[in-house]
């Protein structure tokens, strides 16, 4: 039993819905703090608005409330569970630190008896007051950048005039960097000012010294009541201070710290942890060291709860910080836990790794218009990537492959910029693709001091690329057949992907896979295991590299192998990638789930996936996690080390469909529902005949690939008309034009920006209702998981609509034609797993937007309102083992379930935020209603019209 016997039951907060600032990291750390309290026997109760996380699954807590984070819900689940003794709000981000701070403004926890666990309020307030924080920094003697606290508009203007600029203002309390910004020129200073003292909740800013060009770092530390502290990594961020943490590119270990500096550093990050409270659990502290040899240090801040950094450090050590730090919060002390990885040894370690992690944030301002896209204080990344490798160039390489932009790697795709301005203020001014513009830069010949003084990026950095751009000059002096088997070998240890050295020598990705088996340069496989193989680790969490092959006495020559292949029935699960607008954390849930239901029917389950924010990347899903690129080559090299029955695509969200073609191509099975039918759905022209057989009304439509096909088309199908490229997630490209001018410049901007595509031209169906159905199909019988009908009109993206379920105001009628239309086209379709359709109503007439037959974005939201395991149950289908009629559907809900879609707008104040077919919104919460009288339906209703941009 935990050391605190006090402890029966516990209240922990979530973060929310996903925003820039917050995504799922919270969703893997609640995730893990509720397991971990578990199987220590306390009751959980845990309260999250948010529908698409596996955090909020009737399975992981004992009582899950979908409620709005408010003091107004907590006092309502206090009532109804007087048990509870104490709340943990270290969890769920900032949003989970405030609730807990108005709590207990307002006595709540004091007049309920519950106890504060994990962090002290006190630690909350000096962490984010930034003159406490200072003034206690004084006073234990750690140094920090000239700053001073305004309250005021004219208190910040007599700061800046003693500081001089640039300066840095950062907003007390918010999240994410919001009303941070660096000050360049006085003239821009009064402006920013003001944004700042907006919106931080008590008006306070802190105004800093700019300390640009200085090397930042952050570590992870826990501690425990006994006031051990270990510090499980260093994380060094490959930009220099002025770009947020969470847009960083960043590597772990930290690679150009001196031992002596980073021992100083160490002491003050302990030192700084102990001042702050006396509580046990979880820590994340910044600093920034000058970039010269006095190696100076200064700390930045302190967050007293696990982080964006500490989900990223769990992924990157193996090491579950959230789960220990929901053991210390209960009492345990760090020597009487499990090493997780061990289970041998204590965790009252610090790991070692022997192996390089880099973290390459992905952004999505191709989805905000207009917005400012350089990267500074504020955060505007939406998800990230993480590569593991022996080296750092190879872990950069797989984190490149994995951002799904198109990109093969660094350089040798063809895709590199050429214009030496163009470079030149992409340096300058610090822009999402600067992991590939020093690259273009170098092999420009702008000369490595340049791009130093320009960039302020560590001279150790650039040498590894420089080195990576030798290498790459020197294998395209070869041909397939000259190149010699140590350079092809250095190239794969350095990352470099088949394509990009097929690119090099000018000849077919299938041509060096197969020089490769040729010479035997085969790809192993290697455990992530905390302490760098001094003792046996029992996880099995794999990464891949390529060694150099040891010889044994008799001659015999192999690299080693970690990952030994069971004989047990095996399933691949592919991941969903990076979080992106279009495909989110809802992705993740599905993809969990797959691997449990598996699991439940027997096979040995193995993810693939690369997002280091999420629960499918925690080392105790999967019985095998393969924490790689979603990237072709990758994929085929696991699955041909463990030959599984086959692989599972349909629950990954576009990223795992995208690599359906190649899999049926290279022989190997779909599970569920076949590429044929996956490809029938995308290709309009095949499924609307499809339609036409079934006698299904769709909207009149036609297929364009060249401005001049879309002109004469739209003489045919009347304006509005509304456009959209074939295979993409999201509503990306799609747009609604009303005139042939208009219809031009969009069609002109898309084929450039996705060429060779072909252009769906749809008559778009004004003032229509859209309504959506997700169903479950065993190739014989459907069972429809449930109906749901937008408040916002035709035209919205269904991922930025407010939707009912079950709808409030479709007729018999209309409701039996989408019941029997889905049906149809599920069975059509030959569907095996879960489908998604989307309709249009008119005039009483059900007209078919879209059919997808993949797990969808609703199917988390419908699962959560209805009570229902619905991913398992599909998962059990697609693998042939359950039909249908073998599950007993009993779906309950009350009233309504209204999921409302939530926006990052406010970190790009200068864009458009109308809302239209190209989906805008980052993240979703659940809210319950009992009747049409609620308040909160009346006024989505009434406001339903006023966002439709055309």
């Amino acid at each position: 039993m935990p050391k605190n016997t006090n402890i029966k039951s516990v209240l922990i907060i979530g973060s929310g819905p996903i925003v820039i600032g917050q995504a799922c990291e919270f969703d893997y750390s609640g995730s893990q703090a509720l397991r971990s309290l578990r199987e220590d026997g306390i009751e959980t109760v845990l309260i999250n608005s948010n529908p698409a996380t596996i955090m909020t699954d009737p399975s992981m807590a004992d009582h899950v409330y979908l409620l709005p984070l408010t003091t107004k819900s907590i006092v309502k689940i206090l009532k109804e569970h007087p048990q509870i003794d104490a709340v943990l709000p270290t969890m769920g981000g900032q949003t989970a630190l405030n609730l807990a701070i108005e709590a207990d403004e307002k006595g709540i926890w004091k007049d309920f008896n519950v106890e504060i666990i994990g962090v002290d309020i006190d630690a909350i307030n000096i962490t984010e007051d930034r003159e406490q924080f200072r003034t206690l920094m004084e006073k234990i003697g750690v140094a920090m950048a000239p700053q001073a606290t305004a309250t005021s508009y004219l208190e910040g203007k007599e700061i800046a005039q003693e500081f001089g600029f640039p300066l840095v203002i950062r907003a007390s309390y918010t999240l994410g960097g919001a009303g941070a910004s660096i000050v360049y020129k006085e003239e821009d200073f009064d402006e920013l000012l003001s944004h700042g003292l907006e919106v931080s909740p008590i008006h306070e800013v802190m105004i800093d010294k700019a300390m640009m060009g200085w090397k930042e770092y952050e570590l992870e530390l826990l501690r425990d009541r006994n006031d051990n502290v270990v510090i499980i990594c260093a994380i060094e961020n490959m930009d220099p201070m002025g770009i947020h943490t969470g847009d960083s590119i960043t590597v772990a270990p930290a690679m150009t710290l001196s031992d002596p500096t980073y021992q100083r550093m160490r002491d003050m990050a302990i030192k700084m942890m102990r001042s702050i409270g006396d509580f046990a659990g979880g820590c994340n502290v910044q600093f920034a060291v000058s970039p010269d040899e006095n190696e100076e240090i200064i700390a930045i801040e302190i967050n007293p709860r696990v982080s964006r950094s500490s989900a990223l450090a769990s992924k990157a050590t193996g090491y579950p910080i959230a789960k220990i730090a929901s053991k210390l919060a209960i009492g345990y002390h760090l020597d009487e836990l499990q090493n997780q990885i061990t289970k041998s040894t204590s965790a009252l370690f610090e790991p070692t790794l022997d192996y390089v992690i880099v973290k390459i944030p992905r952004w999505n301002f191709d989805k905000f218009e207009g917005s400012d896209r350089t990267l500074g204080l504020q955060m505007k990344s939406v998800g990230e990537v993480m590569g593991i490798g022996r080296s750092f160039q190879e872990a950069l390489h797989k984190a490149t492959q994995s951002l799904e932009i198109k990109r093969n790697g660094l350089g040798a795709d063809g895709k590199s910029y050429t214009d030496y301005q163009e470079i030149l203020d992409k340096l300058k001014h610090a822009s999402w693709d600067r992991v590939f513009v020093i690259y273009d830069a170098i092999q420009m010949g702008i000369p490595l001091s340049r791009i130093h003084d320009i960039t302020k990026i560590d001279m150790w950095f650039l040498r590894q690329y420089e080195e990576l751009y030798m290498l790459e000059k020197e294998i395209a002096s070869f041909t397939l057949e000259t190149l010699p088997r140590e350079l092809l070998l250095e190239a794969k240890q350095k990352g470099y992907g088949d394509r990009q050295i097929a690119h090099m020598l000018k000849c077919l990705e299938s041509q060096v896979y197969a020089k490769r088996e040729e010479l035997n340069v085969q790809r192993v496989y290697k455990l992530v295991d905390t302490c760098a193989a001094e003792f046996a680790a029992q996880t099995p969490y794999y990464y891949s590299t390529f060694e150099n092959d040891m010889e044994t006495a008799d001659g015999k020559k192999y690299a080693e192998n970690d990952s030994i292949v069971t004989e047990k029935k095996k399933v691949i699960v592919l991941g969903s990638g990076p979080n992106r607008i279009g495909q989110g954390i809802e992705f993740d849930y599905c993809c969990v789930h797959g691997v449990l239901a598996a699991s439940e029917i027997g096979y040995e389950t193995i993810m693939i996936n690369c997002n280091p924010e999420t629960v499918s990347t925690d080392f105790d899903v999967a019985d095998k996690l393969y924490f790689e690129p979603v990237f072709w080559e990758h994929i085929y090299d696991i699955i041909r080390h463990e030959k599984p029955e086959g692989v599972i695509v349909q629950l990954g969200g576009q990223t795992a469909l995208k690599l359906a073609e190649k899999l049926e191509r290279y022989g190997i099975k779909i599970l569920g529902t076949s590429f044929e039918a996956l490809d029938l759905a995308e290709d309009r022209g095949s499924f609307s005949r499809i339609l036409k057989e079934l006698e299904i009304p769709y909207p009149e439509f036609g297929v364009a690939e060249t401005t001049d096909e879309a002109l004469a088309l739209s003489d045919q199908l009347d304006f509005p008309l509304l456009i959209r490229p074939s295979y993409v997630l999201g509503g990306q490209g799609m747009k609604i034009v009303i005139n042939k001018q208009e219809l031009e410049e969009h069609v002109v901007d898309l084929l450039r920006k996705i060429p060779n595509n072909k252009l769906l031209l749809d008559h778009y169906l004004d003032g229509a209702i859209e309504a959506e159905a997700d169903a479950i199909c065993d190739g014989e019988d459907v069972y429809i998981i449930g109906i749901m009908e937008h408040i916002e009109p035709c035209g919205i993206h269904s991922g930025d609509s407010n939707a009912l379920l079950p709808p409030f105001n479709l007729g018999d009628l209309v409701l039996q034609q989408i019941k029997d239309h889905t049906k149809k086209i599920a069975l059509a379709l030959n569907t095996v797993g879960l489908i998604n359709i989307q309709f249009a109503i008119k005039d009483d007439k059900v007209y078919i937007i879209e059919a997808n037959p993949r797990a969808s974005r609703t199917v988390p939201f419908i699962a959560k309102a209805y009570g229902e395991p619905y991913v398992n149950y599909a998962t059990k289908v697609m693998l042939g083992h359950s039909k249908v009629k073998d599950f007993d559907f009993k779906p309950h809900l009350d009233g309504y379930a209204i999921k409302q879609p939530v926006f990052s707008f406010n970190k790009f104040p200068n864009v458009n935020k109308q809302l239209g077919p190209e989906m805008k919104s980052t993240g979703e919460s659940i809210l319950f209603i009992d009747d049409l009288k609620d308040d909160a339906f009346y006024d989505l209703y009434s406001r339903r019209k006023m966002y439709l941009s055309k």
